[in-house]
């Protein structure tokens, strides 16, 4: 592989995980909030959450490991499971916010 894919893969890597931080971040500050006002629903939310993320790092470490036949397709799986996860996180959080 080029120096310059290894480049290229190391910048989207490490955007992606950043985005995944965030995303953590975000999940344990809803999930503080919940607890303390008992949303029991919004913790059950949260914890499913928490698990995709689980999983959306296993998939984090394969796109990291992926060759250039299957990078693609990590790549856009990992996106796609970023942009879902995070849109439940906003939808948590907009909650939140009604409430």
């Amino acid at each position: 592989m080029s120096t310059e894919m290894n480049v290229t893969k190391k910048a989207i890597h490490d955007k992606i995980e950043s985005q995944v931080n965030t995303v953590q971040s975000k999940l344990e500050t809803l999930k503080a909030k919940a607890e303390s006002a008992k949303a029991n629903a919004e913790l059950k939310m949260i914890a499913d959450l928490l698990s995709k993320k689980q999983t959306l790092d296993h998939k984090l470490n394969e796109l990291k490991q992926s060759g250039e036949g299957t990078y693609q397709q990590t790549k856009t799986d990992v996106e796609s499971r970023i942009a879902e996860l995070e849109k439940s996180v906003q939808a948590i959080e907009a909650k939140f916010k009604a409430a």
